[in-house]
């Protein structure tokens, strides 16, 4: 409790005060939106009296457990629809005539009726519609009928200051009737309450056993900056992320690094935790805690550059080791930052052995950060077109695509609902120490369009159309995202084989779009021996080659519509697998050549968990 403190500046996230049930920043001068992440048990709120602005956020309607809500004498705008599911049982949102205050609008919930303590006079609800008969005012509270100060919160502003038709309202009695159906509803009700409880206290218990499982795998929080003088008291009763400090300011307890963003900027800029659409199955980070385990984002631990920014190698004290992507970017709206939570809860929830998968994430001060499982060894474009490697095996290669395959057959068949990664490439697959594939950059490449470059974002549009990745129809409205990672695919098929970027300008010109100069060629025996990349042509039989082409045929059609689904490609290589006697056991024909060559740490000039040009990891069908 921090009331009538002239505190001032804007609130951070606070949806990890599991253990805060009494929240009251009264009577100060704290202005800005409220934040999307608000403490999920939370009973008592009190934000009256301050500068807030802007609409009530979404997350409030998660808020089960809140009965006591205070935001009048602040500026909010917008309906108080996420209010309307709340046990509340004193709302007020009014505004004093002396003030200038709330502007709430829209229909007022009938849900309303039941919180025996409401005031709500001085907004700019629409009280034209036509009500149902139940005992509610349509008019706000006459203007006769104001108050020069809040009531107090053990007092029902519907009581002590009613309307004329409340008041008249009061005097008429019961019938046994409307008795009998209050009996029965509370009793009802509190059967609901009891069950919901009870689930709560199990979910609870559950989570507390899950963080206490993983707190030796994670990393405390460090401030980040010596200049922020905090006693003893105020570390521990204060949020994670806030501080109280002279001169009675809320400011932030920790500063971004230097390297993000300006902290001018960001101070103001709106970051919060998202709607569950998903059930979030992540790590959420602090900025300070990654900057320790980056060594404060060091060139060292500089892994690569993408197009939403840097990547970084992030090692804890634990001994694990992370890819920590840093996404640089401009200020976003509430849409956006909904937007960007939807990418992070979706991407979270991937489960394939043959996806990288996403750890964490952080959303502080304004910055975002994404926190990737780390693939120690290389990229498959790196296998496939540096001088330094030797050349990857035929088995290995043919093992390669059929993880990639599925991979994609998961998200296409399997994940719900359906997704497309939508920037399949060499340079997004990683290869471990065992040369297993893992495909990286589910879901953040639609972000693209939110970073703070718009030259470079037009660009690497621009860049991404010469990559020979792309299909046909790529941005044509309607277009199946599924059947381009198809398409894709068929490209990746053909670097595989050749070893030849899908487009190289060094080439003839015949010769520079790879799926042009191959298409021809795909279905002569000879032409296709001499397409083989020159360091594997003579360790395979040529006999298991048309197969192979085969597949890529139907991947690379121009019209979608021939292209068959990914799980139709995984049986194809599957089969193709199986005759050359690959097994689970002895996954490569060659399996000598995996020596020496990869026995190195994955650094790459290329993406390196960096984010490509395109948007990535749509939803099909919404």
């Amino acid at each position: 409790r921090v009331p009538q403190l002239n505190l001032s500046g804007y609130l951070g996230q606070l949806d990890n005060l599991n253990n805060l049930r009494h929240l009251d920043l009264s009577s100060n001068y704290i202005g800005g939106e409220i934040p999307y992440g608000l403490p999920p048990n939370v009973t008592h709120m009190d934000l009256s009296n301050n500068k807030f602005t802007g609409d009530l956020p979404k997350s409030f309607g998660s808020l089960t457990n809140l009965t006591e809500l205070f935001l009048e004498n602040n500026n909010f705008t917008g309906s108080v629809i996420y209010l309307a599911e709340l046990p509340l049982n004193y709302l007020y949102v009014y505004e004093d005539r002396n003030l200038e205050g709330n502007h709430f609008s829209g229909r007022i919930p009938r849900q309303f009726q039941s919180i025996p303590n409401l005031w709500f006079w001085g907004n700019r609800f629409d009280t034209a519609a036509m009500y149902p008969p139940w005992n509610f005012p349509l008019d706000n509270v006459p203007h006769e009928q104001n108050i020069s100060s809040p009531p107090s919160s053990q007092q029902s502003a519907m009581v002590d200051y009613p309307s004329s038709e409340a008041s008249e309202t009061k005097k008429k009695k019961l019938s046994p009737l409307r008795i009998s159906y209050v009996i029965v509803g509370v009793a009802l009700v509190a059967v609901c309450v009891a069950v919901v409880f009870a689930i709560h206290i199990k979910r609870s218990n559950a989570k507390r056993l899950r963080s206490l499982d993983s707190s030796n795998s994670t990393l405390h929080s460090h401030p980040i900056s010596p200049s922020i003088d905090l006693s003893t008291a105020a570390q521990t009763a204060s949020p994670p992320f806030l501080e109280i400090s002279s001169p009675f300011n809320l400011v932030p307890r920790r500063n971004p690094p230097v390297l993000l963003t300006n902290t001018e900027k960001t101070s103001r800029r709106k970051s919060f935790a998202g709607e569950n659409k998903f059930a979030m199955n992540s790590k959420v980070y602090t900025v300070a805690e990654l900057q320790l385990a980056t060594n404060s984002f060091s060139e060292e631990n500089h892994l690569g550059e993408g197009s939403l920014g840097p990547v970084y190698k992030a090692e804890f004290p634990n001994g694990q080791f992370f890819a920590v992507k840093v996404i640089n970017m401009v200020s976003l709206s509430f849409d956006e930052e909904e937007k960007f939570m939807d990418v992070i809860q979706m991407a979270s929830q991937l489960r394939h052995p043959n996806i990288v998968r996403l750890i964490g994430y952080c959303v502080e001060h304004g910055q975002h950060l994404v926190v990737y499982e780390y693939v120690r060894n290389l990229s498959l474009d790196d296998a496939l077109h540096s001088e330094v490697f030797k050349p990857l095996s035929w088995g290995l290669r043919l093992r390669i695509a059929l993880g990639i395959a599925q991979a994609l057959d998961y998200l296409h068949s399997t994940f719900s609902p359906p997704a497309s990664h939508s920037n399949i490439k060499a340079a997004n697959i990683l290869l471990d120490d065992e040369l297993m594939p893992h495909v990286c950059d589910c879901g953040l490449s639609i972000l693209r369009p939110l970073t703070s470059n718009s030259v470079k974002t037009k660009a690497s549009e621009i860049a991404i159309r010469n990559t020979g990745y792309i299909a046909p129809e790529h941005g044509q409205p309607g277009s199946d995202n599924t059947k381009s990672d198809v398409y894709a695919f068929g490209v990746l098929l053909l670097e595989l084989l050749t070893a030849r970027r899908p487009c190289d300008s060094s080439r003839p010109r015949d010769e520079q779009s790879l799926v042009e100069w191959a298409s021809i060629r795909l279905h002569d025996n000879e032409s296709l021996q001499q397409m083989v990349d020159p360091g594997i042509r003579r360790t395979f039989p040529p006999r298991f080659l048309s197969g192979y082409a085969d597949i890529v045929s139907l991947c690379i059609q121009p019209e979608k519509e021939f292209r068959p689904p990914m799980s139709e490609i995984v049986e194809s290589l599957t089969r193709l697998s199986q005759k050359m006697g690959m097994t689970k056991s002895n996954a490569s024909i060659d399996g000598a050549e995996v020596e020496p060559l990869f026995d190195r740490s994955f650094r790459s000039t290329q993406t390196c968990f960096g984010s490509s040009p395109a948007a990535s990891l749509s939803i099909d069908g919404t």
